[in-house]
């Protein structure tokens, strides 16, 4: 059979990913009582890196490691794709070496293209135009806090870009609604894959009016990796995007807030929302790790039986 990929939210079926929330509650329990599970010993995983990372790699190091396997980091500097190798090459040659493969580059069809070509999964560890693995431990660590997310109501104010891409698809799948509020010219495209005909999306031209009666507060910097020649423009743009406590006070009383991070407080997120006590970014950056063990675990095992492990 062919391998199964992580490439976009929407490849995983809603019971698969409650599957992996299940999983990842029981990995990051036995993670606190510092119990040793490790279901990939003698596995590999390959990291390509076209993009620069912190959590990204830390997160899939680290897991794969505490998991009794290897990781591999691979730089685009590393590999002889700074010399022209072609990605589909590539792909057939690591992928006879390591188990799974992360990979965080450019556009989506790259890394379609990497897939096509593998014996092994793949998972998207970033593109331009999705960020899977963040979404996974976004919504993760709602449950963990409030329980499901289902008919709620998620505000996202700022950059209609990757991560804000990925919550359209995670309405779609988990039956919530997404607030999305962009300054003009920087919209969700309305005839875009994600946005045309999903009934969980609505626009608002007023960030504080898209935080009203929200369970959820979201954002990103204002410019993303690619982007920097914009940064004056967008600081101009983006001025009234900045999520403060009054934004916040419209959102249900109980709403938290999150942020992919890295964060610039001032900019996209005042301080006092950032270190508030709605703040769960901490949290969230934390449960990439537990997520994407359970993502590494279940491409490369398939599921487990938690009365296997006791």
């Amino acid at each position: 059979m062919p391998p199964k990929h992580f490439l976009q939210l929407k490849d995983f079926s809603r019971d698969e990913l409650d599957y992996l929330f299940a999983r990842t509650r029981w990995i990051k329990d036995r993670f606190k009582r510092y119990e040793i599970y490790q279901p990939l010993r003698d596995r590999t995983l390959a990291m390509v890196f076209e993009k620069a990372s912190t959590r990204t790699r830390v997160s899939f190091e680290a897991g794969m490691n505490q998991l009794g396997g290897i990781a591999i980091n691979l730089n685009r500097g590393d590999t002889q794709l700074s010399r022209g190798e072609p990605i589909e090459d590539l792909a057939r040659v690591i992928s006879r070496m390591v188990d799974v493969v992360m990979i965080r580059t450019f556009e989506q069809p790259i890394i379609e293209r990497f897939a096509a070509h593998s014996r092994v999964p793949v998972i998207n560890g970033l593109t331009n135009e999705y960020h899977p693995c963040q979404i996974l431990a976004d919504i993760y660590t709602f449950i963990e806090h409030r329980g499901s997310i289902q008919g709620k109501t998620v505000a996202w104010v700022g950059d209609s870009n990757n991560v804000c891409n990925t919550w359209l698809q995670a309405a779609m799948v988990f039956d919530f609604a997404v607030h999305v509020s962009t300054p003009p010219g920087y919209e969700v495209a309305p005839d875009g894959p994600d946005a045309r005909g999903n009934r969980h999306y609505e626009s608002f031209s007023d960030p504080a009016e898209a935080c009203a009666g929200a369970h959820l507060v979201t954002t990103d910097v204002w410019t993303s990796m690619g982007f920097e020649a914009e940064n004056d423009q967008r600081r101009q743009a983006f001025a009234q995007w900045k999520v403060d406590a009054a934004m916040m006070s419209r959102a249900q009383p109980d709403a938290l807030f999150m942020h992919c991070l890295p964060a610039h407080r001032g900019e996209e997120v005042a301080a006092e929302v950032l270190d508030g006590p709605q703040s769960v970014v901490w949290d969230e950056a934390e449960n990439r790790l537990h997520a994407q063990k359970a993502l590494l675990e279940y491409l490369v095992c398939g599921r487990i039986d938690d009365a296997a492990h006791p």
